[in-house]
């Protein structure tokens, strides 16, 4: 659902003024205590931002996915991981109970996630399934009214804080492929699911993920996704598509932080009696982050608008976090080299960008899964 003008443009002003006078001078403090304080987390709640894109009739705001990727451009200007926060309640821990979860299976959680009372997790790469989530090996045995639970999930968002994860497993073992998987909501805590130690990452510090280990973890029948064996990778795959959209509009706002902290630097930055800004080489960095950000983002806007008519994304999509996340590494290899030597030190905040934003090449498929994506769509959309 589309917001009116007005109400789009107060709910973006909001944002945009949160981010930048609460999230933005919390940043360095977040990434030394790994931590976001709980007193931000309690205004995200307050603001809505854990139910941005659960539908009213559940207690969100319901947002459309033009919306969602205007908010993500307002969210990628600060560090990754107050977004991280609420992200998988918006997106990928909550869309595959919006899209496929039975009406009882949908009253019973969005409510509460949409509210910020319960974090979601979205369990699906392995240790030995990550790009190639159709071999995962987790399993999921029926035994009378119950399923019986074993494997383990690794790199999980939000892991250690989560109350409900949707977990994939194999219910058909006989089926290597993707037919045989199936997606299962499961409450924390639950006896036989645990979660490992917080790892320890190159970037994006107060986001948290760990594993989540399945040892003879029973659920009962109803916790099945939907209520139907063998549809859970195609459930992921549908909500990786609008979790890639969003992904590619952080992208963009992040380049867009960048961006304006590379320019105000190289306007104060003085050399040879002028300031940095003036030289062509300096410039010619700039111009190239510019052009392409403005690319990223008519690209992110123009896929968003067909998801919101209802078309197959899939290749847009894909094009969309492929072209936004190599982007926003490009910008902010510029931003460093504009930067200098400061730009290598941790007190100008650039660094951590440029550890943060890298993550965005990998998850959610990784750029070369990407490549993958768009050609079969390519010839997929070439048959006759």
């Amino acid at each position: 659902m589309g917001l009116d003008p007005e109400t789009r443009d107060q709910l973006l002003a909001t944002v945009r003024r949160f981010v930048r006078e609460r999230l933005v001078p919390l940043e360095d403090a977040v990434a030394e205590a790994d931590a976001i304080p709980d007193a931000v987390v309690a205004e995200m709640r307050a603001m809505g931002l854990f139910g941005l894109t659960i539908p009213v009739d559940y207690g969100g705001l319901g947002l459309g996915m033009e919306d969602e990727v205007r908010v993500a451009f307002e969210l990628g200007w600060t560090s990754p991981a107050f977004r991280t926060t609420f992200a998988t309640n918006i997106g990928i821990g909550a869309h595959g109970l919006v899209m496929d979860g039975t009406e009882a299976q949908k009253r019973r959680y969005l409510p509460r996630m949409a509210a910020g009372e319960v974090i979601a997790a979205f369990a699906l790469t392995e240790p030995g399934a990550g790009s190639d989530a159709a071999g995962l090996t987790a399993r999921a045995r029926r035994e009378g009214d119950a399923y019986v639970l074993n494997g383990t999930k690794r790199y999980i968002t939000n892991a250690p804080h989560a109350g409900l994860f949707t977990v994939f497993a194999r219910t058909d073992p006989a089926t290597r492929g993707a037919e045989g998987v199936s997606a299962f909501l499961i409450d924390a805590p639950t006896q036989g699911l645990s979660v490992g130690r917080p790892d320890r990452k190159m970037g994006q510090q107060g986001a948290h993920t760990a594993d989540v280990i399945l040892k003879d973890c029973r659920v009962p029948a109803d916790a099945l996704l939907g209520g139907t064996e063998g549809r859970g990778f195609a459930t992921a795959m549908r909500v990786l598509d609008r979790g890639r959209l969003h992904i590619a509009a952080v992208c963009v706002g992040a380049a867009r932080r960048l961006i304006a902290d590379s320019l105000a630097y190289a306007a104060e930055r003085r050399q040879f009696g002028r300031p940095i800004a003036d030289f062509q080489l300096v410039q010619a960095m700039l111009a190239d982050s510019e052009a392409e950000v403005y690319a990223a983002e008519c690209m992110v806007l123009d896929a968003a608008r067909r998801r919101d008519a209802g078309a197959d994304v899939t290749l847009p999509a894909a094009c969309s976090k492929l072209f936004a996340s190599e982007m926003v590494g490009r910008v902010a290899d510029r931003a460093v080299q504009i930067h200098g030597g400061a730009g290598y030190m941790a007190e100008y905040g650039i660094e951590r960008f440029f550890r943060d934003v890298r993550l965005f090449r990998i998850f959610e498929g990784t750029t070369q899964i990407m490549q993958l994506v768009i050609a079969r769509e390519m010839r997929r959309r070439a048959e006759p």
